[in-house]
């Protein structure tokens, strides 16, 4: 996962997962470690954390990138994209080949289970990725008192959050209470379920072999703005590869339809007329001519000025 020779940086928050994750790539694994902590600037005492992250640093010699939100993000979702923004610039200027998170077996169980109350598919299930990108998370098999126990006897000092105690956040409300009375229920459900994630991304590698294959078969043309497909072809495949095709395809010119606006899809593709149209999210038309379908994005139309 972090070849010899390759230059890392670390995202540090200076919380348990982050600190372990530091300590083992700087003193255990010998690689080229840097760090990088970005203050969100969401709490009146943030920047108490970047100081102490700096000391950690200086103690155990490593570089430190840091930043700080000039307008703290409204949501943990801007907060994360504020975060992984500041993450790829630094890798860029240290010339890193990768940026290692700390996410742990217990962020991959909340991670499932949120997206499972949310609603999900497979895809959702395999949670969060060992790999995206320069993005790597070498944890994703350890538990949180894993780590724990490995900062204990190692006499590691780590800083927590109080917003992660906060129970206003739904993740913190499965973290806190749903896990806690899953494992007392069925001791070890958080490997469980961090297994099963592990089993619906190789489900996922694996449909995305199936479904290149028979996009390959299925596409007749293709430009910049839309696919040709051969309908009959497409036809011969099982309802979920189909699907996943037209979703895939869609993907690609900007559309994504929730689950309503696929089956409309679906249903159009099995039954419609020849010279029947059907418009899709994101500026998207489906048209049937003969046995072929048009999957074409249209242009949106200028605004005409107001008249005077």
């Amino acid at each position: 996962m972090i070849g010899d020779g390759q230059r890392i940086v670390v995202a540090l928050s200076g919380g348990l997962d982050s600190v372990v994750l530091l300590h083992l790539l700087r003193f255990h694994l010998r690689r080229e470690v840097y760090a990088a902590h970005f203050d969100h600037a969401m709490r009146v005492d943030s920047g108490a954390d970047a100081q102490w992250v700096s000391g950690l640093c200086r103690a155990w010699s490593v570089p430190l990138e840091t930043a700080r939100a000039e307008d703290p993000p409204r949501s943990e979702a801007a907060a994360r994209e504020m975060r992984y923004t500041f993450l790829v610039a630094a890798a860029e200027r240290i010339g890193a080949d990768a940026i290692v998170t700390a996410h742990h077996a217990d962020d991959q169980a909340e991670t499932v289970l949120f997206r499972l109350a949310r609603g999900t598919g497979v895809a959702g299930l395999a949670g969060i990725p060992v790999r995206r990108g320069i993005v790597v998370r070498p944890l994703l098999a350890f538990t949180r008192a894993e780590l724990e126990a490995y900062a204990r006897v190692s006499r590691i000092h780590w800083r927590d959050d109080p917003t992660n105690r906060s129970l206003r956040y739904a993740r913190n409300r499965i973290r806190h209470r749903v896990l806690p009375e899953l494992e007392r229920a069925r001791p070890g459900a958080t490997r469980r379920i961090a297994r099963l994630a592990r089993a619906a991304a190789a489900a996922e590698r694996a449909w995305r072999g199936i479904v290149e294959a028979a996009m390959k078969d299925v596409v007749e043309c293709s430009d910049e703005r839309g696919f040709v497909l051969a309908r009959e072809r497409l036809l011969a495949y099982d309802p979920h590869v189909r699907a996943r095709v037209i979703r895939h395809l869609l993907d690609r010119l900007g559309s994504r339809p929730d689950r309503a606006g696929t089956r409309s899809a679906m249903t159009f593709i099995n039954s419609g007329t020849s010279g029947g149209i059907m418009e899709l999210a994101g500026g998207v038309r489906l048209e049937r001519e003969f046995d072929r379908l048009n999957l074409r994005s249209v242009p949106s139309e200028p605004q005409q000025p107001d008249a005077a």
